[in-house]
């Protein structure tokens, strides 16, 4: 079924009353309606009744095992809109052009089409005189909001085809939030210009990185300098990390409370202690079975002797806790290692000065 409208199609018809039009033959210099309609198809007619001065402009739809025309909907007519009764008599029927489906132009050089546009096999050019073409998007007719497409300046010189994503697809925006699975970036440049913090984590690196197959690529930094205060650090073949100059460790402060100190070792390998009263140490932290965790701390007493407690996992050199150096700022140093995660920690004695 299609909507056929043709020129030079006119017949005339005896048929009366308000139901479907049994078409009687074309009129001379015209052709017949089955001649350019198929079976169900629909055109714009127009029936004439000049003996009653009675006429109807419609909607028909053709059925060709009758060779009728449906007058499906009534567009206009001398019955106020609805169906003529049409008398007795010979009427003329032909295809016709209402001018309430007409499309064109207002004086403002505007059209304005109240419904849906459907073009088939067709290509839309669309210019504008001296600037981008644009197509707007209503949320609905009566709203001013709008999304609008733009096509690039002239001055870009841009031919360029944007194809529509698949079903369940949604177009990727440069302003927007989204979440993209599974894409191939070719090139890619990610611009950032924030620092990358703890709290505010701009690049993740998921499961799946593997030695073969390089998913991340970083520069060599040539210069260090105050803007360039670190370079990566990868491992060799065996899994040694080298450095070419010396590295530091963050000296971290111990306190006490109520005769109680933690040193934790994830905060680093160097910790400093001023005594102000008797201590119980508790070491927390300590790296896995297997892995090896060293730290160095440093003890300066004050004013008072003091004494301290160890932790029951402590393995002392010589199988004694040392004591500490004499008052008056003594200092000492004391080496400390684990290899099973802290079920036994091995105790040494660095070194102790007086002060």
């Amino acid at each position: 079924m299609a909507l056929v409208i043709k020129d030079r199609v006119k017949e005339t018809t005896t048929t009366t009353g308000t139901g479907n039009i049994a078409l009687g033959g074309a009129a001379s210099n015209f052709v017949t309606f089955s001649s350019v309609l198929s079976d169900s198809d629909t055109t714009y007619y127009a029936i004439i009744d000049s003996n009653n001065t009675a006429f109807e402009v419609g909607l028909g739809t053709y059925t060709s095992s009758g060779n009728t025309l449906a007058r499906t909907t009534v567009l206009a007519s001398s019955n106020s809109g609805s169906a003529v009764n049409l008398q007795a008599g010979t009427k003329s029927i032909f295809c016709a052009f209402p001018a309430d489906k007409a499309v064109v132009e207002d004086a403002n050089g505007t059209v304005v089409i109240d419904g849906n546009v459907s073009i088939e096999s067709g290509l839309i050019d669309l210019k504008n005189g001296g600037t981008a073409s644009r197509i707007k998007f209503y949320c609905e007719s009566g709203n001013a909001h709008a999304q609008t497409v733009q096509g690039a300046p002239h001055s870009a010189a841009a031919s360029n085809t944007l194809v529509l994503p698949a079903t369940g697809s949604n177009l990727v925006s440069d302003t927007a939030t989204q979440t993209l699975t599974n894409k191939t970036l070719t090139s890619p440049k990610i611009n950032e210009d924030v620092a990358v913090t703890s709290t505010a984590t701009e690049i993740n690196l998921l499961d799946g990185v593997t030695a073969t197959t390089t998913e991340l690529n970083y520069l060599d930094i040539t210069t260090l300098g105050l803007t360039q205060a670190s370079k990566a650090v990868t491992a060799d073949a065996n899994g040694v990390v080298n450095f070419d100059a010396g590295t530091t460790d963050d000296v971290n402060t111990i306190t006490s409370s109520s005769n109680a100190a933690t040193i934790n070792l994830q905060l680093g390998n160097v910790f400093e202690h001023d005594l102000t009263e008797n201590v119980t140490y508790t070491f927390s932290n300590p790296g896995p079975n297997n892995t090896g965790s060293v730290f160095i701390l440093k003890i300066i007493q004050d004013s008072s002797a003091r004494t301290i407690t160890w932790p029951t996992s402590v393995d002392w050199a010589g199988g004694t806790a040392p004591t500490l150096t004499a008052t008056n700022n003594g200092v000492d140093v004391f080496v400390f290692f684990t290899r099973d995660g802290g079920t036994t920690y091995y105790g040494f004695t660095a070194g102790q000065a007086f002060a």
